[in-house]
């Protein structure tokens, strides 16, 4: 009974400290990933999807957790963008990236900005919108990254 019991702390605390990993780093270099994440947004003709909030976010947890348990949104993602994290917390809110960004914070965290593939911004996106109770909605996530994903965009498609 003592073995069974120290198992289950052990892997309650496992479980913990997986669930409390950071997703975001205050330390790095935020305009230097951008960058790289457009580089290779350009080179597989996807955009880029950047996700700005700090690990202090519960809903920024929650949307990485989601959208990675969730098959259906990270293929979704994963077809029409290079994800990358932007940190915002009070060690490093990354205020040159937000001023260059047009001041993303100001819908909430977590908040999406999408890029196109010459790093230039197309949308920001309010992750309330996505949301559904106490959680995010599959169907709303979806619909939003297939709207602003490349394809979506192509002039051809909107031709008389």
């Amino acid at each position: 009974m003592k073995k069974l019991l120290v198992v289950l702390l052990l892997l309650s605390n496992i479980a913990f400290a997986q669930d409390s990993a950071p997703i975001y780093h205050p330390e790095a270099d935020a305009k230097s990933d951008i960058n790289a994440a457009v580089k290779k947004a350009a080179a597989e003709q996807r955009h880029v999807l950047l996700m700005i909030g700090g690990n202090w976010c519960r809903w920024c947890k929650m949307f990485e957790k989601f959208m990675h348990q969730d098959a259906a949104v990270d293929s979704a993602m994963n077809a029409n963008y290079i994800f990358q994290h932007v940190n915002y917390s009070k060690e490093n809110k990354n205020s040159a990236v937000m001023t260059e960004l047009n001041f993303p914070q100001r819908f909430g965290f977590p908040v999406f900005v999408v890029l196109n593939e010459k790093g230039e911004r197309i949308h920001t996106q309010s992750s309330a919108y996505l949301e559904q109770g106490e959680g995010y909605d599959s169907k709303k996530v979806i619909e939003f990254f297939d709207q602003w994903g490349p394809a979506a965009l192509k002039a051809e498609l909107y031709k008389d």
